[in-house]
């Protein structure tokens, strides 16, 4: 089997995911796969290319053998910067994101783009991260060349854009030539075990848990798992304990009830629900105290954000969250009608100020504001209030006054089974306003979540006039449902405190 770097990383995170991707390809879930993620990762690592001045670059080919031979050539040639430089040692294959030639030999910079401070030490980069570096290093030295250094560069999350993009200030680099080499000893050995798991000729065992997710083929991995297991306990169990009690056989919430296990209130009151099929838990007492808190009339808000891993404008950081969209339901009394405002920016352009100025005419000073999980709705207008001074008193009123509608919630006021141990929106709105087919965010266009709005408008201004229309209106009915999803949430609250 021929292993490159990413292939090496899998295999120590999971050698059953090689094994899977020769054997069953056709079990991987093509829905994990994040193109948003990727082509942020290309576009932050062929502008890093440019970091130390003008470069070579190794162009790709499937015949790799090209590809080791134009970097020889390069080499022999003197080249002082190298871009995607490839190396072989019996068939480990990788690329350097770029090669520097230093005195007495080359640095070898990796180049990741994840964010990071110029304080950090490497104790505070991603273990995998070494992984990466450490099999390159291995490889690159058995071929033959002198490293001097390794180093992982990222983006400066600290880095402000003033002007013209500064790839100085933008990257920073963190020197982990120490770490790579106590790594060297195992890299044989982790080698020959991830061929070896990969060339099994049945499925190979390998223990299940919280570190799965994410990954393609965790439907297969989890298909014989009971509904109701110790993966699914919300209110916050921490993912080691999960997978403790897995490990112990622990699996299903019957399990736990029988074995007697300690869980929070919470995680108790989510597991016999479920077992028992009990009926919702309402303390009415706690749920009409957070009501008398609201006052009318009441605007139900919330925003849509997307992030720049490389920032386009000024007063920008690498994935800031930037306000574009808004949405607000006003209501002049509990229960009463509604009037529906909104704001969607102009793709490709700076409209945090026309956002601010159109939020605080929409909304007046001294009015009850309500949020679904409202630090982040705060976040966002304190940012706005610091960006702009002139308009700072008129935001930060609408911050003050602001009541969070998870509150009832998250404290466990009112739990019913169907919320799956989650107070998040997307989990309390169908199981309080089950059926009603206006609430329905599956049967919306193209945009049903709030990690698929920042991503199609975060590439919308290169879409055609056509795509950029049918995305706008879905944007609107998305960010709409949100807010209608508060009025319908409060409006149950309310009917929960009569019954």
């Amino acid at each position: 089997m021929n292993l490159t770097k990413s292939k090496y990383c899998t295999g120590l995170q999971c050698p059953k995911i090689l094994w899977l991707e020769k054997n069953m390809p056709e079990q991987f879930d093509q829905s994990t796969v994040d193109k948003g993620r990727i082509e942020i990762d290309n576009a932050v690592g062929n502008l890093a290319k440019g970091y130390f001045g003008a470069f070579t670059e190794v162009p790709f080919s499937w015949n790799k053998t090209e590809m080791i031979d134009e970097t020889r050539r390069l080499l022999d040639a003197g080249t002082n910067v190298i871009a995607e430089a490839s190396f072989s040692h019996k068939n480990n294959f990788c690329c350097v994101d770029i090669l520097l030639k230093v005195k007495g030999g080359f640095e070898l910079i990796e180049v990741k783009s994840s964010s990071a401070s110029a304080d950090d030490e490497p104790d505070d980069i991603e273990p995998i991260y070494f992984d990466d570096m450490a099999y390159q290093y291995y490889v690159v030295t058995k071929s033959g060349l002198k490293v001097k250094k390794v180093s992982i560069m990222q983006l400066n999350k600290n880095y402000v854009r003033l002007g013209k993009l500064d790839l100085q200030e933008l990257f920073v680099l963190t020197d982990c030539t120490g770490h790579i080499l106590d790594m060297q000893d195992e890299l044989p050995e982790n080698i020959a075990y991830i061929i070896d798991m990969a060339k099994q000729s049945v499925e190979p065992e390998v223990l299940i848990g919280s570190g799965c997710d994410g990954c393609g083929f965790k439907k297969w991995c989890f298909r014989k798992l009971p509904p109701n297991n110790v993966f699914e306990i919300g209110w916050r169990m921490r993912s080691t304990k999960k997978d403790e009690l897995y490990s112990a056989g622990i699996v299903s919430f019957e399990d736990i009830l029988e074995g007697g296990i300690k869980l929070s209130e919470k995680q108790n009151r989510q597991v016999e629900a479920a077992t028992r099929n009990l009926p919702p838990h309402i303390n009415k007492d706690e749920i009409a105290a957070f009501l008398s808190t609201i006052k009318y009339p009441l605007y139900h808000l919330d925003f849509e954000t997307y992030q720049q891993a490389i920032p386009l404008w000024d007063n920008v950081s690498p994935y800031m969250q930037i306000p574009f969209q808004y949405s607000l339901h006003i209501q002049d009394m509990p229960c009463g009608p509604v009037i529906h405002k909104e704001f969607l920016a102009k793709e490709g352009a700076d409209t945090r100020r026309l956002l601010a100025e159109r939020l605080c005419a929409d909304i007046p000073i001294n009015v009850c504001v309500m949020a679904y999980n409202m630090s982040f709705e705060k976040s966002q207008i304190k940012g706005m209030a610091r960006l702009f001074p002139d308009l700072a008193g008129h935001l930060m009123n609408i911050h003050d006054h602001m009541i969070d509608l998870m509150a009832p919630f998250q404290s466990g006021a009112y739990y019913c089974r169907e919320m799956g141990g989650s107070y998040s929106i997307k989990k309390v709105l169908p199981a309080l306003c089950s059926g009603d087919p206006e609430l329905d965010y599956e049967a919306l266009n193209h945009v049903h979540n709030g990690n698929e709005a920042m991503a199609v408008y975060a590439s919308l201004h290169e879409k055609s006039a056509k795509e950029i229309d049918e995305t706008r209106i879905a944007l609107l009915a998305y960010c709409r449902l949100d807010t209608l999803a508060m009025v319908k949430i409060l409006e149950k609250l309310y009917s929960l405190t009569l019954s």
